[in-house]
């Protein structure tokens, strides 16, 4: 007997697109009615789940953390709705989580490319220049389609955040993920950083505090996307803070990164660039943030129709997994509200539905 569910409520197939009458038939959505009763009727607002395209799983403040971690980590996700991660460096081997049906879907990125001792402890691989083009090799093979490089972190000899790497081996290495089938996403504070990162072809920018307008239309034009994580920028002051007496460069620049984080982000957007929510969720913020990330994206002049395109449609596409379509996994949220008109209602759902089966 097949396991049938019918949504009643209006279901958002994209950003201008609603339609009415769509069920899930033993995990698969479709739009033509079963035969049959369902086994639940679901009222509310339909979305795809929500993509977290820049979460460490496996992953706590001293590096890799152990299983029920994990997978407490993976629930708290799951519970605020986000069915889809980009995992986007973790220490921990995390191919368990992509066997288990009743835990959100990972795309792992395996560790961190990180300078030797130019980074946090136990998180990535802490190597020197000449490993770079290697290990960037080797991780494409070892991940699922993404490389993870550490950008740029402070450099105490100089006082102030510095690029990880030269700029000619970072363009190597990029080049090396590509020709294993990989693309390749960076951590990037500073101005600087994302001028190397371009000119080396990168495919995604994490962070991107030091966006100036001469980005913008490289950005646009190399179709390279950026996922601003303003939930962990938040963190800056504190940063600057503890920072200051040591470092008073290092410390201003991260205050002055934190002041515009907004503005910077409404340029992109206005701009044209692409951005998609991600929460940087594992050693300094906790899992199941994303209507938190959602929020910040907003509070920064995104309309409510943008952020949902960068946290569903948009990012699902983007990674090469279904949204809602006929034949599609049942991965949905179901809102209480319309969250085109009423964004916050993403923050307290309705349902939640993980490969056709009703988590809430």
């Amino acid at each position: 007997m097949a396991n049938i569910i019918e949504f009643s409520g209006t279901v958002l197939v994209a950003a201008g697109e609603e339609r009415r009458g769509m069920w899930s038939v033993d995990g698969r959505l479709t739009f033509i009615k079963p035969v049959g009763a369902p086994n639940a009727v679901l009222d509310g607002w339909v979305l795809p789940g929500f993509v977290d395209a820049h979460c460490h799983i496996g992953l706590g403040p001293g590096g890799a953390v152990d299983g029920q971690t994990t997978l407490a980590q993976a629930l708290a996700d799951l519970a605020a709705g986000t069915l889809l991660i980009r995992d986007a460096g973790s220490p921990s081997d995390t191919r368990w989580v992509q066997g288990r049906a009743d835990l959100p879907r990972l795309i792992r990125a395996g560790r961190h490319i990180a300078r030797d001792r130019r980074y946090l402890r136990g998180l990535g691989h802490e190597i020197e220049p000449e490993q770079l083009v290697e290990t960037v090799r080797k991780e494409a093979r070892d991940g699922d389609g993404w490389v993870k490089l550490v950008g740029d972190w402070i450099d105490r000899g100089v006082g102030d955040l510095a690029a990880s790497f030269p700029a000619k081996l970072v363009k190597d290495a990029i080049s090396a993920a590509h020709d294993e089938g990989a693309r390749v996403t960076a951590h990037c504070f500073a101005e600087d950083t994302i001028d190397d990162m371009l000119d080396a072809n990168i495919d995604c920018i994490e962070h991107a505090t030091g966006l100036l307008p001469r980005h913008l239309p490289r950005l646009v034009e190399q179709d390279v996307p950026i996922v601003p994580t303003l939930v962990n920028i938040a963190t800056f002051p504190d940063i600057s803070a503890q920072a200051a007496p040591k470092f008073p460069i290092y410390a201003d620049h991260m205050a002055r990164l934190w002041e515009r984080r907004h503005d910077r982000v409404l340029e992109a957007y206005e701009a044209g660039v692409t951005i998609y929510t991600g929460t940087d969720a594992g050693s300094v913020i906790k899992h199941g943030r994303i209507a938190d990330e959602m929020k910040e994206l907003h509070d920064a002049g995104l309309p409510p129709s943008a952020v949902l395109d960068a946290a569903t449609w948009g990012a699902r596409a983007w990674l090469g997994v279904d949204a809602i379509s006929e034949g599609a996994s049942a991965d949905v949220v179901l809102c209480r509200a319309d969250p085109r008109i009423e964004l916050n209602t993403v923050a307290e759902l309705q349902h939640i539905v993980l490969r056709g089966e009703v988590v809430r």
